[in-house]
């Protein structure tokens, strides 16, 4: 069995990471993107990230695959909120199970230690009981809840707030 690796990503990735977000895009509540995104799309996206700072795109593989990414994104666009960050997690449903979000979150932040980073936030559309237990994990702790935020798969859904501070 091979181990779990965590590295920045790489723009060869983009294929693999676009894949997977679409799977959770077409099946799941988890984002409230309702179709699903073309590369050249999620290519914007990759280039808000950088391998310092404290906006960070990680990807975890297992052997060649790419079985996961983890990243830590703006909260809000005015400069006052630079010190805080939104995190997210993705891992493909074929490893599950396998640690790959603990190892993501674990190198996550590592790297965010380093940086101007003072509060992180995560958003989990409930019912995610394993999301709910790697942020608790992490020291994330429920804050709030939008209730019937979003609307996907024909019905309303809530948002489940979570934060943690860096030490």
């Amino acid at each position: 069995m091979h181990p779990v690796r965590v590295r920045a990503a790489q723009g060869d990735d983009l294929p693999a990471l676009t894949a997977l977000y679409n799977h959770y895009v077409e099946t799941s509540q988890a984002t409230f993107d309702l179709e699903p995104v073309a590369v050249e799309v999620r290519r914007q996206w990759m280039a808000r990230y950088a391998d310092t700072g404290p906006h960070r795109l990680l990807v975890a593989t297992i052997g060649d695959a790419i079985a996961g990414y983890a990243t830590s994104g703006k909260v809000r666009e005015k400069p006052g909120y630079l010190p805080s960050v939104e995190t997210s997690v993705y891992v493909d449903p074929a490893h599950q199970g396998r640690r790959v979000g603990t190892e993501l979150y674990e190198a996550l932040f590592a790297a965010l230690s380093k940086e101007d980073v003072h509060r992180v936030f995560a958003a989990i559309v409930p019912p995610n009981p394993a999301s709910v237990a790697l942020h608790a994990r992490f020291g994330f702790r429920s804050v709030g809840c939008f209730h019937e935020a979003g609307r996907k798969f024909g019905r309303y859904w809530d948002v489940e707030w979570f934060e943690r501070t860096m030490p």
